[in-house]
């Protein structure tokens, strides 16, 4: 396994889907995963201290958690099947381990918010130059949010993510 960090989020234009790009820990190797809608949302509002009236799905996670008294000791993505990532959240609670199933972009965002590690099995990771249907992620500047920490209705959060760099990211085969 590989500690990752999330680089860039985006809209793949050939399929009007959201991406994640993660990107090994002090390397250029890179992890894109197509996510639906919400997850995009929950990840940019939790990389960026956006704050909502209530809390998201993921918020809500967090708080299982601690409140039952464990730690999340890192999420995994693990395998691709068929185009289907799969991740797993690891918890620990009184000195026991448990292993939960879980989808990557839901992982992303609990370890967003619960400040965990990342990791990728080495085999789902590709360089940036590996291939021209990698994501070019470091081919525009970062895009920030102002107002930080500041509330955003859902459309203005649509809007932020409708126009995050959709050039920079392609169609990815695993």
């Amino acid at each position: 396994m590989v500690e990752m960090i999330v680089s860039r989020l985006g809209m793949d234009p050939t399929s009007q889907s959201y991406v994640v790009v993660l990107q090994e820990k002090d390397g250029a190797r890179l992890l894109p995963i197509w996510i639906g809608q919400p997850e995009a949302e929950s990840i940019v509002m939790q990389m960026h201290q956006m704050k909502r009236a209530r809390p998201l799905t993921h918020d809500l996670c967090k708080t299982i958690i601690t409140a039952l008294g464990a730690t999340l000791r890192r999420i995994q993505i693990t395998r691709v099947e068929n185009n289907t990532y799969f991740g797993e959240l690891q918890l620990v609670r009184d000195g026991q381990f448990v292993q939960i199933d879980s989808r990557p972009s839901d992982a992303i965002a609990i370890a967003l918010r619960l400040a965990a590690p990342i990791f990728a099995a080495e085999a789902l990771l590709s360089r940036e130059d590996d291939d021209e249907d990698t994501p070019d992620v470091f081919a525009s500047p970062d895009v920030s949010v102002s107002g930080e920490g500041t509330e955003l209705t859902a459309e203005q959060l649509k809007q932020y993510l409708e126009h995050l760099r959709p050039e920079d990211f392609g169609k990815f085969n695993p």
